[in-house]
């Protein structure tokens, strides 16, 4: 079954880079809801409404895919890797953006977003693709399947409980998994 999802992923992924918008509502079905999970639990108490979020950082994907930006996205791990990635940028953008507001008013938060308009807001596709290669390269080190998915999981912005639930193990398992994961990633990451 998950062969076959991931198939239809690549499909998808293809089918986008080659300016099919339907395959955009098929991701968009997909991995909707996990985007909207990774912005709430970058927003975590903000009152940023995670579904705009989400929203804004899919349309940024689609339109860089089908732009060809994307040249080494092919299958479901680069996808979420980069999925993961500009949903993250854009939570952060959007709190940059508030906190301008706040702090200087109007002409701050002006100022702020002309700087980001120069600097870019999506990331260059060389930065994506090392940034999922990298990503790729820690969950390796990773070895055991489980430790992958908890890792994934966490980053997807899943509770211990809920992962425990998956796993059908308790939430102390998990918080030790958890511990595992952080000592090899923390080894594997240069100095």
């Amino acid at each position: 079954m998950v062969e076959k999802a991931d198939a239809s992923v690549t499909r998808w992924v293809a089918l986008l880079k080659a300016g099919q918008t339907d395959a955009a509502r098929a991701i968009w079905e997909q991995f909707f809801t996990r985007m909207v999970n990774l912005a709430r639990a970058r927003l975590r108490a903000t009152g940023v409404d995670e579904e705009a979020v989400a929203a804004s950082a899919f349309n940024s994907f689609c339109a860089a895919a089908m732009g060809g930006r994307f040249p080494r996205l092919n299958d479901r791990q680069d996808l979420w890797s980069l999925l993961v990635f500009i949903t993250g940028r854009k939570a952060v953008n959007h709190l940059r953006r508030r906190q301008a507001r706040r702090r200087g008013g109007a002409a701050r938060f002006e100022e702020a977003a002309a700087l980001e308009h120069v600097a870019g807001r999506e990331p260059t596709p060389e930065f994506a693709a090392m940034v999922a290669e990298e990503f790729q390269r820690l969950l390796a080190r990773l070895g055991d399947p489980t430790l992958r998915s908890i890792a994934v999981w966490k980053m997807e912005g899943c509770t211990s409980d809920e992962i425990a639930g998956r796993l059908g193990c308790a939430v102390r398992t998990v918080g030790y998994k958890l511990d595992l994961i952080r000592e090899v990633l923390r080894e594997a990451a240069p100095p």
